[in-house]
C-alpha cells in the first residue's frame, strides 16, 4: 500500500514532458490522487495512449500539445492550462532529453538546443506560474535534476551541465519564492529504467553496472519518482524547500 494525499484532491498540476516515461508516471499518479492534471508534450500519440490508460479518476488528464523550447508557446500553453483546470498550484518541470553527444563534434546550435530542452523551460515555466501561486497563497515547484552529473558520467556533457544548473535554479529561488509560501525543490533520479532506456542503453553491461553500483537490488522505475513527486507537491512537505531529493536506489 502506498500513501494518499488529501491535499492533492482538486489541486491543479502542470507537468511538462508528460506523454511518456517518467512524465507519464507523474500524470497517472497525480490523476489517481484526484488532482486536476494538465500535461505538455509534442508526442500526440504517446499522449493519446496515456489518456486512454488513465481511467476511473476524478478528473481526466488534459493534454496540450506544446514544444517547450518555444517560450512563447510554453507561456500560452500554461495560460491555457490555467484557464481550463484552474490556477496552477503544482508545477513539475520534467521535460528533458539525455541524448548522447561528445565534446569534439558539438556545435553551438546543438548546445543551444540542449539548454532549451533540459534547462531553459524550467526557468520560464516557473516564471509563468509564480504569479498564480502567489494568488493561491502558496504552491510547489518540482524541478527534475539528475545524478548523472554528480557521478561524473561520460557521454552527455551538455546534458550534465544543464542538469547541474537545475540545482542552482532551485537554490537561487528558494528564499525569494519562500516568502510567498512557494516551495521549490529538485527531484533527482538515478538510472530510471523506462522503455526508452531499455531500447537504447540497457544491455548486459548496464545490468551489471546496476548490480554493482546500486545499493538496492532491481530496477529503479518511473513510479518510484512519481511517488516522491506526490510528497513534494502535497502539503505534507510544507516546510521542504531548496532541497535535493535523490531517488537512485543508493547509487554508489
Amino acid at each position: 500500500m502506498f500513501a494518499t494525499y488529501p491535499s492533492l484532491v482538486d489541486r491543479s498540476v502542470l507537468i511538462t514532458g508528460g506523454a511518456t516515461g517518467i512524465g507519464a508516471a507523474f500524470v497517472a499518479h497525480f490523476a489517481q490522487q484526484g488532482a486536476r492534471v494538465a500535461f505538455l508534450d509534442i508526442d500526440e500519440n504517446g499522449a493519446a495512449l496515456l489518456r486512454n490508460a488513465v481511467t476511473k479518476v476524478r478528473h481526466d488528464p488534459l493534454f496540450i500539445r506544446c514544444d517547450i523550447t518555444d517560450l512563447r508557446a510554453l507561456k500560452e500553453a500554461i495560460n491555457q492550462a490555467s484557464a481550463l483546470i484552474g490556477t496552477i498550484g503544482v508545477l513539475i518541470n520534467n521535460a528533458a532529453n539525455d541524448r548522447r553527444h561528445h565534446l569534439q563534434n558539438s556545435t553551438p546550435e546543438e548546445f543551444d538546443r540542449n539548454i532549451a530542452v533540459n534547462l531553459r523551460h524550467q526557468y520560464f515555466a516557473t516564471q509563468a506560474v509564480v504569479p498564480g501561486m502567489r494568488e493561491l497563497g502558496g504552491g510547489s515547484i518540482v524541478c527534475l535534476g539528475s545524478i548523472g552529473w554528480m557521478i561524473k558520467n561520460a557521454g552527455y556533457p551538455m546534458y550534465a551541465m544543464a542538469k547541474s544548473a537545475v540545482h542552482g535554479l532551485v537554490n537561487g529561488l528558494a528564499r525569494e519564492l519562500g516568502q510567498d509560501r512557494i516551495r521549490i525543490n529538485a527531484l533527482v533520479p538515478g538510472w530510471v529504467i523506462t522503455e526508452k532506456q531499455r531500447e537504447l542503453w540497457l544491455d548486459a553491461a548496464g545490468e551489471e553496472e546496476i548490480r554493482r553500483k546500486q545499493s538496492m537490488p532491481g530496477h529503479l522505475h518511473a513510479d518510484d519518482l512519481a511517488r516522491a513527486a506526490l510528497f513534494l507537491a502535497a502539503d505534507d512537505s510544507g516546510m521542504c524547500t531548496g532541497q535535493d531529493f535523490i531517488v537512485d536506489g543508493g547509487w554508489a
